[in-house]
Protein backbone atom coordinates (compact mmCIF):
# COMPACT_ATOMS: atom_id res chain seq x y z
CA UNK A 1 0.00 0.00 0.00
CA UNK A 2 1.73 3.31 -0.86
CA UNK A 3 2.14 5.77 1.60
CA UNK A 4 -0.62 8.76 2.61
CA UNK A 5 -1.30 12.16 3.86
CA UNK A 6 -4.35 12.32 5.64
CA UNK A 7 -5.44 15.69 6.96
CA UNK A 8 -8.56 15.87 9.11
CA UNK A 9 -9.96 18.98 9.82
CA UNK A 10 -12.91 20.41 12.24
CA UNK A 11 -15.81 21.96 9.80
CA UNK A 12 -16.61 25.97 10.54
CA UNK A 13 -18.42 27.83 13.07
CA UNK A 14 -21.90 27.46 13.40
CA UNK A 15 -24.49 29.65 15.35
CA UNK A 16 -24.68 26.81 17.63
CA UNK A 17 -21.28 26.64 18.30
CA UNK A 18 -21.60 30.28 19.00
CA UNK A 19 -23.97 29.98 21.25
CA UNK A 20 -22.45 27.11 23.36
CA UNK A 21 -24.75 24.83 22.31
CA UNK A 22 -24.28 21.04 21.71
CA UNK A 23 -24.79 20.09 18.52
CA UNK A 24 -24.47 16.68 18.00
CA UNK A 25 -25.22 14.06 15.00
CA UNK A 26 -28.88 15.11 15.40
CA UNK A 27 -28.63 18.77 14.26
CA UNK A 28 -27.90 19.67 10.98
CA UNK A 29 -26.77 23.03 11.46
CA UNK A 30 -25.18 25.68 8.49
CA UNK A 31 -22.16 27.47 8.86
CA UNK A 32 -22.56 31.29 10.22
CA UNK A 33 -20.66 34.19 8.68
CA UNK A 34 -17.28 33.31 10.68
CA UNK A 35 -17.89 29.94 9.59
CA UNK A 36 -18.10 30.83 5.91
CA UNK A 37 -15.23 33.00 6.43
CA UNK A 38 -13.32 30.20 8.21
CA UNK A 39 -13.68 27.53 5.14
CA UNK A 40 -12.64 30.44 3.00
CA UNK A 41 -9.22 30.89 4.47
CA UNK A 42 -8.84 27.15 4.62
CA UNK A 43 -9.11 26.89 0.68
CA UNK A 44 -6.77 29.47 0.59
CA UNK A 45 -4.10 27.92 3.30
CA UNK A 46 -4.40 24.26 1.43
CA UNK A 47 -4.44 25.84 -2.15
CA UNK A 48 -0.53 24.39 -2.52
CA UNK A 49 -1.80 21.17 -2.00
CA UNK A 50 -3.07 18.80 -4.82
CA UNK A 51 -5.74 16.42 -2.84
CA UNK A 52 -6.85 13.38 -4.39
CA UNK A 53 -9.74 12.82 -2.49
CA UNK A 54 -12.26 15.00 0.05
CA UNK A 55 -14.12 12.98 2.90
CA UNK A 56 -17.26 15.00 4.86
CA UNK A 57 -19.14 13.69 7.12
CA UNK A 58 -23.08 13.50 6.10
CA UNK A 59 -23.99 16.81 7.78
CA UNK A 60 -24.61 20.08 6.38
CA UNK A 61 -21.61 21.72 8.22
CA UNK A 62 -18.84 20.18 7.18
CA UNK A 63 -20.24 20.20 3.32
CA UNK A 64 -20.69 23.98 3.34
CA UNK A 65 -16.87 24.11 4.80
CA UNK A 66 -15.63 22.07 2.42
CA UNK A 67 -17.41 24.24 -0.61
CA UNK A 68 -14.98 26.45 -1.25
CA UNK A 69 -12.41 23.45 -2.41
CA UNK A 70 -14.53 20.95 -3.28
CA UNK A 71 -18.05 20.32 -5.10
CA UNK A 72 -18.34 17.28 -4.67
CA UNK A 73 -17.02 15.49 -1.18
CA UNK A 74 -17.31 11.58 -0.53
CA UNK A 75 -19.97 11.85 1.78
CA UNK A 76 -19.59 9.29 5.02
CA UNK A 77 -22.06 9.22 7.90
CA UNK A 78 -19.13 6.98 9.72
CA UNK A 79 -17.52 10.68 10.09
CA UNK A 80 -20.63 12.08 11.58
CA UNK A 81 -20.40 13.85 15.24
CA UNK A 82 -21.14 11.87 18.02
CA UNK A 83 -25.06 11.13 19.53
CA UNK A 84 -25.26 13.61 22.69
CA UNK A 85 -29.41 12.26 22.75
CA UNK A 86 -31.46 14.47 24.39
CA UNK A 87 -28.99 17.27 25.07
CA UNK A 88 -28.53 18.08 21.42
CA UNK A 89 -29.17 21.78 21.18
CA UNK A 90 -30.42 22.47 24.68
CA UNK A 91 -29.78 25.30 26.75
CA UNK A 92 -26.69 25.85 28.14
CA UNK A 93 -27.88 25.85 31.64
CA UNK A 94 -26.14 24.88 34.41
CA UNK A 95 -27.39 21.76 34.54
CA UNK A 96 -27.03 20.80 31.10
CA UNK A 97 -23.01 21.67 31.35
CA UNK A 98 -23.06 19.40 34.28
CA UNK A 99 -24.31 16.56 32.78
CA UNK A 100 -21.64 17.14 30.04
CA UNK A 101 -18.98 17.18 32.66
CA UNK A 102 -19.84 14.45 34.64
CA UNK A 103 -20.21 12.11 31.23
CA UNK A 104 -16.60 13.72 30.15
CA UNK A 105 -14.76 13.17 33.14
CA UNK A 106 -16.50 9.35 33.38
CA UNK A 107 -15.26 9.16 29.39
CA UNK A 108 -11.80 9.43 31.30
CA UNK A 109 -12.25 7.22 34.19
CA UNK A 110 -12.58 4.37 31.06
CA UNK A 111 -16.44 4.07 31.01
CA UNK A 112 -16.67 4.49 27.55
CA UNK A 113 -20.05 2.33 26.61
CA UNK A 114 -21.56 5.48 28.50
CA UNK A 115 -23.47 7.89 26.71
CA UNK A 116 -25.81 10.81 27.06
CA UNK A 117 -29.64 10.39 27.10
CA UNK A 118 -30.14 7.86 24.25
CA UNK A 119 -26.83 9.37 22.30
CA UNK A 120 -23.72 7.26 21.40
CA UNK A 121 -21.14 6.19 23.32
CA UNK A 122 -17.13 6.69 22.43
CA UNK A 123 -17.30 2.69 21.61
CA UNK A 124 -20.24 2.98 19.35
CA UNK A 125 -18.49 6.15 17.20
CA UNK A 126 -15.22 4.76 16.51
CA UNK A 127 -16.68 1.37 15.64
CA UNK A 128 -18.54 3.47 12.98
CA UNK A 129 -15.93 5.43 12.04
CA UNK A 130 -13.56 2.09 11.59
CA UNK A 131 -15.48 1.11 8.58
CA UNK A 132 -15.61 4.40 7.33
CA UNK A 133 -11.98 4.42 7.29
CA UNK A 134 -11.43 1.20 5.72
CA UNK A 135 -12.37 3.11 2.21
CA UNK A 136 -10.29 5.70 3.35
CA UNK A 137 -7.08 3.56 3.10
CA UNK A 138 -8.34 0.91 0.34
CA UNK A 139 -7.72 2.95 -2.32
CA UNK A 140 -5.13 5.02 -4.26
CA UNK A 141 -5.15 8.17 -2.99
CA UNK A 142 -2.38 10.15 -1.60
CA UNK A 143 -3.34 13.07 -0.43
CA UNK A 144 -6.61 13.07 1.60
CA UNK A 145 -8.75 15.65 3.63
CA UNK A 146 -11.35 14.86 5.39
CA UNK A 147 -14.13 17.36 7.18
CA UNK A 148 -15.40 16.00 10.36
CA UNK A 149 -16.64 17.23 14.11
CA UNK A 150 -14.64 17.89 17.36
CA UNK A 151 -15.93 14.61 19.78
CA UNK A 152 -15.60 12.54 16.64
CA UNK A 153 -11.94 13.70 15.95
CA UNK A 154 -10.64 13.09 19.38
CA UNK A 155 -12.20 9.80 18.87
CA UNK A 156 -10.75 8.95 15.61
CA UNK A 157 -7.27 10.42 16.46
CA UNK A 158 -6.62 7.77 19.47
CA UNK A 159 -7.51 4.91 17.53
CA UNK A 160 -5.91 5.94 14.58
CA UNK A 161 -2.56 6.56 16.90
CA UNK A 162 -2.70 3.47 19.48
CA UNK A 163 -3.62 6.30 22.14
CA UNK A 164 -6.97 4.54 24.56
CA UNK A 165 -10.05 6.32 23.87
CA UNK A 166 -9.75 7.99 27.41
CA UNK A 167 -7.28 10.04 26.40
CA UNK A 168 -9.13 11.77 23.50
CA UNK A 169 -9.14 14.97 25.33
CA UNK A 170 -5.44 15.65 24.73
CA UNK A 171 -6.73 16.32 21.26
CA UNK A 172 -7.73 20.12 21.42
CA UNK A 173 -9.48 21.95 18.62
CA UNK A 174 -11.60 24.78 17.40
CA UNK A 175 -13.25 25.36 14.12
CA UNK A 176 -11.27 24.85 10.85
CA UNK A 177 -8.32 23.43 13.01
CA UNK A 178 -7.00 20.23 11.83
CA UNK A 179 -4.21 17.99 12.39
CA UNK A 180 -2.24 15.93 9.45
CA UNK A 181 -0.75 12.62 9.82
CA UNK A 182 1.42 10.58 7.54
CA UNK A 183 0.39 6.54 6.85
CA UNK A 184 3.04 4.44 5.39
CA UNK A 185 0.69 1.31 4.96
CA UNK A 186 0.81 0.18 8.64
CA UNK A 187 1.08 2.85 11.12
CA UNK A 188 0.06 6.60 11.47
CA UNK A 189 2.68 9.08 12.57
CA UNK A 190 1.19 12.77 14.07
CA UNK A 191 2.74 15.53 11.58
CA UNK A 192 0.34 18.36 12.61
CA UNK A 193 -1.50 19.28 16.01
CA UNK A 194 -4.04 21.15 16.37
CA UNK A 195 -3.00 23.53 13.60
CA UNK A 196 -4.75 26.91 13.54
CA UNK A 197 -2.14 29.70 11.96
CA UNK A 198 -4.29 29.73 8.60
CA UNK A 199 -7.06 31.04 10.97
CA UNK A 200 -5.15 34.22 12.34
CA UNK A 201 -5.85 35.94 9.01
CA UNK A 202 -9.24 36.42 9.33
Amino acid sequence: MKTKSIYILRHGETDLNKSGRVQGRGIDSSLNASGRLQANLVKDHFSSISFDRFYSSSLVRTMETLSPISSSPIQMDGFDEISWGNQEGADPTPEAKQIYVDTIENWKKGQLDLSIGGGESPIEVMNRQKEAFEHVLNNGDRQILICMHGRAMRILLCWLLNYPLNYMDGFPHQNCSYYSLDYNGNTFSLKGFNVTDHLKNG
